[in-house]
């Protein structure tokens, strides 16, 4: 997480998004941009949570689908669905999110190691919990969301969708 330290040591800059009723952040410095659903078009023989392919200023962009990502009921899409555009290491990736809440500021001593217990979200890309005043904000590292063979298939993916 120390990626995520800004001009002060002690302060994160995060943007937060909602994935069914829970609460997320990632590292602002991660994030390229944050668009509203445009058409995605599908990729045969894709992983199942890859939702498909955006063309983005003529760069091919996979999309994922953090509710299928994290094993959650799919639902429809609407005004406030959002691709949150993020850097990783050697690719660009959208991941599609149900709304994009704020960008957040957060002490590195509100927050605490990722608990220990069974969810859906694996523990692996979860950095730690911030603990707010009137809510908890879940840490995600996106580096560690796919595991290096999934990043290998979304490299297929885009040359798929650009053929």
């Amino acid at each position: 997480m120390t990626d995520t330290v800004h001009s002060d040591e002690t302060i994160y800059q995060l943007v937060s998004f909602v994935v069914e009723n829970e609460e997320f952040g990632v590292d602002i410095l991660k994030v390229q941009e944050i668009i509203r659903t445009v058409n995605i078009t599908r990729v045969p023989k894709s992983p199942e949570f890859v939702e498909g392919v955006i063309n983005l200023r003529g760069k091919i962009v996979p999309v994922i689908d953090l509710r299928k990502r994290f094993g959650i009921n799919k639902r429809d899409r609407d005004n406030e669905t959002r691709i949150v555009v993020v850097e990783l290491p050697d690719k660009v990736v959208g991941f599609l999110v149900d709304r994009v809440k704020e960008v957040i500021r957060v002490e590195r001593s509100i927050i605490e190691p990722p608990p220990e217990l069974t969810t859906s979200i694996s523990s692996n890309y979860i950095t730690g919990v911030a603990k707010l005043h009137d809510r908890l904000l879940i840490l995600l590292d996106l580096d560690k969301v796919l595991s290096s063979n999934e990043q290998e298939r979304l490299s297929e993916v885009e040359v798929a969708g650009s053929l």
